[in-house]
C-alpha cells in the first residue's frame, strides 16, 4: 500500500483525534487500549499509525484509523471499569460479525463484547510489592513495575531490602536505577528523600530499607501489608531459606528470580502459570534461559514430538564472573570474563522439566559463557518424532508469535541483518531467528535469541501479577485460530 503526502496529512489528523480519546479513557475509566497487544499508552500521532499498520502481521491487513476511530467515540460514552481493552480485536471481530450477519449496530456489539467491564469497578485493585535485593534483575524489575502501576495500578512497589554499603548508599542506589550501561536511562525522573531513606521514581515513593536479615523486617511500620516479596538475590533457592521472608510481619507471597531447589513450583510465565494456587507462598520464576526455551519447545513438542534434543546456551557474562583472572569456586568462571568464551554447565535443559514434564530426560545442556553484557542465544539441536520440513515449521512459529496464547513469550523474525543489540529491551521471553532454521528428515535445530535481563524480568513480572491477583484481562477474549 501507498500513501501520498495529501492521505498521509488526513492520517495524522486521524491519530491525532483519537489520542484525548485515548487519554481519557485511562484517566477517568482506568482503561488502557492497545492494538492487537501493542499498548497505546504515552504515544504519538506516529505510533498510533504504526501500531496500526503492524495489523497487517495479524489480519494481513492494515487496521482501519478511521474505524478505530469510531470505536473508541462509543468507548468513551459507555461505563467502562479497569479493563485492558484491545481495538484491533474488537475492529476484527465487528467486521466478521457483520460479515456474518450477527451484528449491524457498532453500540449493541460493543455492549455484548465488553459487558463484563461495563458498570464494574473504575478502582484499582492494589497490592504491595518488595524487592529484596537490587542488582541488575532487581533494578530491571523496579523500572516494569513502575511504569505499569502508571499504566495498570496493580502491582504497587512499595519498597526495597538491601544491605548497607556507607553513607552514599541511597544516592548510588538511586543512580544505578537512573542510568543503565545496557538499557539507558530510566524513562522519568529519580530523585531521592535522604532523611526517610526513599527513592521517588516517576511519583512512586520507593522506601529503601536496610536488613541482612529477611526475617527481621517489619514491614508493616512502613504501611507495607500482605507483600509480594520478590527476592532476586539468589542467596535461597529451597523453601526453608526463602520461608525466613515469611516470618517478616506484612509478607503473604514469596517470587524467587532464579531455579528453585527441591519441591518448589518453578513457573514459567505462559506455560504452567496455572499451577499456581491461593495456597502457594512460595514459587519460583526458574532462570532467563528456561523462560526462553521452554515454550518454543512446548510448541514443537506438541506438534512434532520430541524424542531428544541438546540446548546449547551463548550467554553473555554474568556479575559472578570475574572481569581478570582470578580465584572463583567455578570452573572456568574465574578467568577474564571480556576476554574469554568460557564454557560452563547450565540447568536450564533438566530445569525445562520442571514446567514441561513431558520433556523428562529428553534434554540435555551446555553454555558457553561470551563476553557481550547482554542478550544470549539458546541453540535447539532436537530429534523429532516425525519429519520436518524449514519453511512448514517457520510458517507454523510465525503464526504461533502472532496468534497463539504465547505471543507474549515467543517471537519470531527474519532478518539477515540482526544481532544481538537488536533485542536489548525485548519483553518476550525468547525470539526464534526464521533465517538460521535448519531441518533435516527429523532433525530440526532451532536458534532462539533472549534478552536474558530485560526478557526475563518481564516474565517475573507476569508471574508477580498472577500471584497477586492483579493481571490485567484483556477485552474481547480473544478466540484463537482453529487451528495453527
Amino acid at each position: 500500500m501507498t500513501h501520498n503526502h495529501k492521505d498521509w496529512n488526513e492520517r495524522i489528523a486521524v491519530a491525532e483525534e483519537m489520542l484525548p480519546l485515548i487519554g481519557r479513557l485511562h484517566r477517568n475509566n482506568n482503561v488502557v487500549v492497545s492494538v492487537f497487544g501493542r499498548l497505546l499508552v504515552n504515544v504519538s500521532d506516529i505510533d498510533i499509525i504504526k501500531s496500526h499498520r503492524y495489523a497487517r502481521h495479524i489480519i494481513s491487513k492494515e487496521l482501519s484509523l478511521e474505524g478505530s476511530l469510531e470505536i473508541l467515540r462509543e468507548l468513551v460514552t459507555l461505563n467502562l471499569g479497569t479493563a485492558s481493552i484491545d481495538l484491533g480485536q474488537l475492529a476484527y471481530n465487528f467486521e466478521q460479525a457483520r460479515t456474518a450477519g450477527e451484528a449491524t449496530e457498532l453500540r449493541a456489539f460493543l455492549e455484548k463484547e465488553l459487558a463484563p467491564v461495563i458498570g464494574a469497578d473504575s478502582e484499582s485493585k492494589h497490592t504491595d510489592i518488595v524487592l529484596y535485593g537490587f542488582g541488575r534483575i532487581g533494578r530491571l524489575l523496579a523500572r516494569i513495575l513502575v511504569s505499569r502501576e502508571a499504566v495498570y495500578g496493580g502491582a504497587r512497589l512499595r519498597a526495597i531490602v538491601v544491605r548497607k554499603n556507607g553513607e552514599e548508599d541511597l544516592v548510588k542506589r538511586a543512580s544505578l536505577l537512573r542510568r543503565d550501561s545496557v538499557h539507558g536511562a530510566f524513562d522519568g525522573t529519580i530523585t531521592i528523600d535522604d532523611e526517610n531513606n526513599i527513592i521517588w521514581a516517576n511519583g512512586t515513593p520507593i522506601q529503601v530499607i536496610y536488613s541482612n536479615d529477611p526475617a527481621t523486617v517489619d514491614y508493616t511500620a512502613y504501611g507495607i501489608s500482605d507483600a509480594v516479596v520478590v527476592d532476586n538475590t539468589g542467596r535461597w533457592r529451597d523453601r526453608e531459606g526463602l520461608s525466613q521472608h515469611l516470618q517478616s510481619k506484612g509478607v503473604s507471597k514469596i517470587v524467587l528470580t532464579a531455579p528453585g531447589k527441591g519441591d518448589l513450583k518453578n513457573i514459567v510465565y505462559g506455560i504452567n502459570h496455572g499451577d499456581i494456587t491461593p495456597e502457594d507462598q512460595i514459587v519460583t520464576a526458574a532462570s532467563c534461559t528456561t523462560n526462553a526455551i521452554t515454550p518454543v519447545l512446548k510448541v514443537i513438542n506438541d506438534r512434532y514430538g520430541v524424542e531428544f534434543g541438546h540446548v546449547e546456551t551463548v550467554h553473555s557474562f554474568t556479575n559472578d564472573q570475574n572481569l581478570i583472572d582470578n580465584f572463583h569456586k567455578g570452573s572456568r568462571r574465574g578467568r577474564a570474563a571480556g576476554l574469554n568464551m568460557v564454557l560452563t554447565e547450565t540447568g536450564a535443559a533438566k530445569a525445562v522439566a520442571k514446567a514441561l514434564p513431558e520433556l523428562e530426560g529428553k534434554l540435555t545442556g551446555n553454555a558457553i559463557r561470551v563476553p557481550t553484557p547482554d542478550v544470549s542465544m539458546a541453540v535447539l539441536n532436537l530429534t523429532l518424532e516425525k519429519e520436518v520440513d524449514r519453511d512448514e515449521v517457520n510458517e507454523f512459529l510465525r503464526r504461533v508469535s502472532l496468534h497463539s496464547n504465547l505471543r507474549q513469550q515467543i517471537d519470531w523474525i527474519r532478518s539477515p541483518e540482526v544481532v544481538s543489540t537488536d533485542f536489548v529491551g525485548t519483553t518476550h521471553a525468547g525470539i526464534v531467528d526464521g533465517l538460521a532454521t535448519i531441518a533435516t528428515g527429523r532433525h530440526l535445530v532451532l536458534y532462539v535469541w533472549y534478552d536474558n535481563e530485560y526478557g526475563y524480568s518481564s516474565q517475573v513480572v507476569r508471574i508477580v501479577e498472577e500471584i497477586a491477583g492483579v493481571r490485567p484481562r484483556v477485552y474481547p477474549e480473544r478466540a484463537l485460530p482453529a487451528s495453527l
